[in-house]
């Protein structure tokens, strides 16, 4: 997301710049997930003072959030995997991860966001969460000792999870603000708690990204992936029920079954 219109007063301090930002911060989404919560949002904020004090844009900051993961992307397909690798892509991944979350916070330091900025927000992540996994089937295929080929499946099904999540929520998102009569309980009305948070965790983009710290351990990584792949797919699996049946309400009242 971004906003084109600076607003920030020439005297205006790092410290006041997080703390207005702080005040400002969108509610949380209901069962959002402990680490983007806790501890990627607050970490965005900071970098979002610092991109604004340098004058830096929101689209600016996507690009420069996206060198981060897509490096870390080629890393994980090309390097061997060796011991230290996991700490360097987790660090790009979790650095890209926390200016993901700053576009959308200078965006509303700056006045606001624009088409074209959350344009480009959405196509950045699209493509993130099919390469991500892609990467995975080529470092499993190239550097892993898997008991059978059919392992290899794994990560082909976390890129559809992951697209079809991403997906999903995008359209319930513009369905919804499409027919806001319709709406009985908006997301933005309920309440997030610790132990929602908590319960996210298995499906948290941040914990993905924790985990890339083993990638030289394939031994230890690969089923910590299969773990989180499966959390995923349930989570999916549910969500779709829930989402298809607010769905079903947004038409209730007419329109197409």
């Amino acid at each position: 997301m971004t906003g084109d219109a600076a607003t920030r007063p020439p005297t205006e301090r790092y410290a006041d710049i997080v703390q207005r930002l702080a005040g400002a911060q969108k509610k949380r989404a209901r069962g959002a997930p402990a680490y983007s919560v806790y501890v990627n949002r607050p970490a965005g904020r900071r970098l979002a003072a610092i991109a604004y004090l340098a004058g830096l844009t929101p689209n600016v900051v996507s690009i420069i959030s996206a060198g981060f993961t897509f490096g870390a992307i080629v890393v994980i397909a090309a390097a061997p995997a060796v011991p230290w690798i996991g700490i360097l892509v987790a660090a790009l991944l979790l650095i890209g991860y926390a200016l993901d979350s700053s576009d959308g916070q200078l965006a509303r330091l700056r006045g606001g966001g624009t088409p074209a900025g959350e344009w480009l927000d959405h196509v950045l992540d699209a493509a993130k969460n099919s390469s991500l996994h892609l990467a995975v089937l080529i470092t499993a295929f190239l550097n892993f000792t898997l008991p059978s080929p059919a392992w290899l499946l794994v990560p082909i099904g976390f890129a559809i999870v992951a697209s079809v999540s991403f997906l999903a929520m995008i359209l319930n998102d513009q369905l919804k603000a499409a027919h806001p009569q319709r709406v009985i309980a908006p997301e933005s009305q309920k309440a997030s708690t610790p132990l929602r948070a908590a319960l996210g965790i298995p499906t948290d983009y941040g914990v993905l990204c924790l985990s890339f710290l083993l990638l030289g351990l394939p031994s230890i990584f690969f089923p910590l992936y299969v773990l989180l792949f499966v959390a995923n797919l349930g989570y999916l699996c549910l969500a779709l029920v829930k989402w298809f049946r607010d769905m079903t309400q947004l038409g209730s009242t007419g329109g197409r079954p």
